[in-house]
């Protein structure tokens, strides 16, 4: 079975919605799953150095009293899935087409999955600025890469293009908001999903892989 995962890093529905796609496949494990992280950012005209959280969620929420809200729920959401938001701590809300880059870079090793997770736990949970190169460095070398390679591929402008494009991409298919779960390029389910739909769509999408019994 092959998965794609449309995901942007600084969706905190998206942080849910892995922890919800973890707990399927523990309800039902998937012989020869293949897991692909793809990009798609939320704010695509976002400043490369970010922007104050502050100022961006006023912004994006209508007033800082209708974030307290907004937050509030997502908090509810998360604790159900064991995640502790810890929005004060966010003091920028970055451009992440470098926290995509490194994603992107890790699936050269197999890592991808440890990565995206080790990056929203960086930002969700510690408020680290996943934006920032240093950063995204530290995280490499907690999930097992080299991180003065990954620095090093971090410095240039390699796959940037290739960021950009998988954003517009998914855009052109229709994906306007994430997470999006595409599985066998086939089956399509957006939002953070609860495990038990996610697991309906994993026995549907094996079940058209079973032959059929000859009469």
């Amino acid at each position: 079975m092959k998965i794609d995962i449309i995901v942007d890093t600084v969706c905190p529905w998206c942080y849910i919605g892995k922890k919800r796609f973890d707990r399927a496949l523990s309800i039902r494990p998937q012989q020869d799953l293949q897991v692909g992280w793809r990009a798609f950012q939320l704010n695509p005209d976002m400043p490369t150095e970010g922007m104050d959280r502050r100022a961006y969620v006023a912004e994006k929420f209508g007033g800082l009293e209708r974030a307290k809200t907004v937050h509030g729920s997502l908090a509810r959401a998360g604790a159900e899935e064991g995640i502790d938001f810890n929005f004060s701590a966010i003091g920028k809300t970055p451009n992440t087409v470098n926290s995509h880059r490194l994603i992107r870079y890790a699936a050269e090793f197999d890592l991808q999955t440890p990565v995206v997770s080790a990056v929203f736990d960086a930002y969700f949970l510690e408020g680290k600025d996943i934006g920032d190169i240093s950063v995204l460095t530290d995280i490499s070398a907690e999930v097992g890469l080299d991180s003065d390679k990954t620095r090093n591929f971090l410095e240039t402008d390699t796959d940037v293009e290739s960021i950009l494009a998988e954003d517009e991409l998914a855009r052109r298919l229709g994906v306007n908001g994430v997470p999006c779960f595409i599985v066998n390029r086939k089956y399509a389910v957006s939002g953070a999903q609860s495990p038990e739909v996610l697991v309906q769509v994993f026995d549907l999408a094996n079940q058209d892989e079973t032959p059929a019994l000859n009469d």
